[in-house]
């Protein structure tokens, strides 16, 4: 016997043997050492170590399935619990006359933007087109941004800070670019639209995230900024238009009437429109 062997024999590895049939008895536990002792006749094959009675450890194995599997159920069920929490009651409170707001698949068939957007925005149909599809997002729905956004004004600024097209605001910018370049102001804008749509899963809530942050957007329909649900009101019902291919929007108007237009005429002015 080893120095190691005298001084911890409790420690010595013990044969374990597979579970015993039914008809074999169980075998018997060694209080004073601590472990198992087989029965040399009823078990099969051999394993050397220390560890739990193997009854213990296939019901441990059990339990590992069990969690495992509800957790992979709690992940799989909560985006759609959640997505019912976010754009429930409030956003259908927020927007009645809104039916076709979750419809971000939805895409206007006639070969471009819809008709019903204002030639400011109309002049930019093929960057739109060509933005959309870079970013994998409907054109009538950049259009609406665009729309509400600047007007088709690359050279809008608003108070906040929010620059160019889509009002991108300057932290969405690496260091060097230029802003109010359309192209790059389309490439910051849309990327973080795009990455809402994903985010949300329908176009009503990116579009409340667009302008009041996704913060804001997961929270119920009350608690959103005013401004935010205006945005959310106005977006949502032109957007619904765009894709019925209307040749004018009902909601498009109240936004022009709401003071709209008025960025509108800068945005004609400064692309050289009559």
């Amino acid at each position: 016997m080893t120095v190691y062997e005298q001084r911890y024999p409790q420690r010595q590895p013990v044969v374990r043997r597979t579970p015993p049939t039914a008809l074999t008895p169980l075998p018997e536990y060694d209080e004073v050492h601590e472990y198992w002792i087989e029965d040399e006749e009823s078990w099969h094959g051999e394993y050397t170590g220390y560890g739990m009675h193997p009854i213990q450890q296939r019901m441990m194995i059990i339990l590992a399935f069990v969690v495992v599997g509800t957790l992979l159920f709690v992940g799989l069920a909560a985006p759609r619990i959640q997505g019912k929490g976010l754009a429930g009651e409030g956003v259908n409170h927020g927007a009645a006359n809104t039916a076709a707001n979750g419809a971000n698949a939805a895409t206007f068939t006639g070969g471009g933007i819809a008709p019903l957007f204002t030639r400011e925005v109309q002049h930019w149909t093929p960057q739109i087109m060509a933005w959309a599809a870079e970013h994998g997002l409907d054109p009538n729905m950049v259009a609406t941004v665009m729309q509400i956004e600047s007007c088709g004004d690359p050279a809008a600024l608003s108070i906040a800070g929010a620059q160019g097209l889509f009002q991108v605001m300057p932290f969405h910018f690496q260091p060097g670019e230029n802003a109010f370049d359309p192209n790059t102001n389309a490439f910051r804008g849309m990327s973080f639209l795009a990455t809402l749509v994903k985010q949300f899963g329908e176009s009503g809530l990116a579009f409340a995230g667009y302008n009041g942050g996704p913060g804001n957007a997961v929270k119920a329909y009350d608690n959103w900024p005013a401004e935010t649900k205006r945005y959310y009101y106005w977006a949502t019902g032109i957007y619904e238009d765009a894709l019925a291919g209307r040749a004018e929007s009902s909601r498009l108007n109240e936004w022009l009437a709401a003071g709209g237009a008025g960025g509108c005429a800068r945005a004609a002015g400064n692309l050289g429109l009559r």
